[in-house]
């Protein structure tokens, strides 16, 4: 700790109040009613201490304490997990949380929260349940497995299933599908601390039928394929298609094992939506297990999937990591309720959140840019220039990633162009990200973009914009 120059202590010490004196004040008391007496105890501690040591004193009395003290007790008190508006144009953003979820697994989630519930409770037998029995049926008749178990998201979903399946023997999997994810997620990596030896066959760019069959023998235990969601190798290519490679296993009495990773559930080309692969389409090709993500684009909570045949899920279901990787009733209670919404596809683009910001069309988002024009206007106070532009959004978390969605939003530019343009920018995001609810667009080419895809509230916006301070 600095020593404190001799003048700069107070000239009166015995004069500061003391502490017990401070809390009596009756704005102090309002003070501790809203925030708790121990940590205004804390903070007036630290005033006084503060003080001592050659601070500049505040007002003695209780309002101007109050007054001094009350920010930095607002600022302690605040959550770390903030809501935020995301106008970045990736609507499963990883960082901003992924899937946004319907108000039916909101009230799932509270119920599941507020109360007791059947989570490993038989209500027919009275006896003890199986926690994965609150969503296998719906995913028996959504996707066609046999059986399903869940785990806390996609990477543990393999990680198990390969340590189950595959522990001490090859995986065979093509050199172009070893994928790696966020978070530094490698599939060579992942297969060795699940204790399986890979045994890569083909190219970067093809990789062929009989790649895979010359080298399936006694050692193996699984194939499999990771379908590549985050990246797309394009030019000379080729790779075998699931149908191919789960006849071949069959024949050679391996299980054939797929990562979907983004786990659709539908045809999102119904909603004007580029192809995925399905789940019940792999199972149906052959595939004797599939994992993907709940978070994704099926719309749900965070979560790892494992579909597939009913005796390689029961052994895996009986792997004694299940039990440090399994979900608690609130992902539970979340999942469920979204999947019982796909049972009804005709409202699924209305109800589902993901697949209504998905599908929203470019001239509904440019309508909506051009009604808050104004409004973005007088927020910059003639310190920038705001146009309405097209513009292409993500869908994100690595799914279908040379894809894009036609979208609309608001691009920001300095007044003049040229010295201070980047700080002009940086200033402008900054304050964005200020407002009460903070709103997180970003800069590209020269501009702050706001891509207006996934907003909905629209006189919050309008009412944010009014609260923005651009240095």
């Amino acid at each position: 700790m600095k020593a404190v120059a001799r003048d700069a202590q107070p000239k009166n010490l015995e004069a500061l109040p003391s502490v017990d004196r401070i809390l009596g004040f009756a704005e102090i008391k309002l003070l501790a009613v809203r925030f708790g007496r121990e940590p205004v105890l804390a903070a007036v501690r630290s005033l006084l201490k503060d003080v001592r040591s050659g601070a500049a004193a505040p007002e003695w009395s209780g309002a101007a304490l109050a007054s001094h003290l009350s920010p930095s007790l607002e600022k302690q008190s605040a959550s770390r997990l903030r809501r935020v508006i995301n106008l970045t144009g990736t609507v499963l953003h990883t960082n901003l949380g992924r899937a946004l979820l319907p108000q039916e697994a909101v009230e799932a989630v509270a119920l599941a929260m507020t109360s007791a519930c059947n989570l490993e409770y038989d209500l027919d037998s009275g006896g003890r349940g199986d926690r994965d029995d609150l969503v296998a049926d719906l995913l028996r008749e959504l996707t066609g497995c046999e059986a399903a178990t869940i785990v806390n998201n996609n990477a543990a979903a393999v990680f198990l299933a390969l340590n189950t399946l595959a522990r001490g023997k090859e995986v065979v999997i093509s050199r172009g599908e070893q994928i790696e994810i966020g978070g530094a997620f490698r599939m060579p990596d992942i297969m060795a601390r699940a204790g399986c030896r890979l045994r890569e066959i083909g190219t970067t760019n093809r990789t062929h039928l009989r790649d895979y069959a010359e080298v399936i023998g006694p050692k193996t235990a699984l194939i499999l394929k990771a379908h590549t969601s985050n990246y797309a190798v394009q030019g000379f290519t080729a790779s075998v298609d699931e149908a191919a490679l789960g006849k071949l296993a069959k024949e050679k009495g391996v299980p054939f094992m797929v990562d979907l990773g983004s786990g659709a559930l539908v045809d999102m080309t119904r909603w004007g939506l580029p192809k995925e692969p399905t789940v019940r389409a792999t199972l149906a090709h052959g595939a004797s297990i599939v994992t993907f993500s709940g978070d994704k684009l099926l719309g749900g909570p965070q979560a790892g999937i494992i579909a597939g045949d009913e005796d390689l899920v029961a052994r895996i279901k009986k792997n004694p990591i299940k039990r440090a990787l399994r979900v608690n009733k609130m992902t539970l209670a979340a999942l469920e309720a979204v999947l019982a919404l796909y049972r009804d596809p005709d409202r699924l683009s209305v109800r589902l959140t993901t697949l209504r910001l998905l599908s929203r069309k470019r001239t509904e988002i440019r309508a909506l840019a051009e009604r808050l024009f104004p409004a973005v206007v007088q927020a910059l106070e003639g310190k920038g220039s705001v146009t309405v532009e097209d513009c292409s959004s993500q869908i994100g978390s690595g799914a279908l990633p040379v894809e894009s969605l036609p979208s609309s939003g608001f691009s920001i530019r300095v007044l003049k162009p040229g010295k201070g343009e980047g700080r002009f920018l940086s200033g402008v995001e900054a304050a964005f990200r200020r407002l009460p609810v903070p709103v997180v667009g970003h800069i590209s080419e020269g501009a702050f973009r706001l891509d207006l895809r996934c907003l909905e509230g629209e006189d919050e916006f309008v009412s944010l914009l009014a609260k923005l301070q651009i240095p």
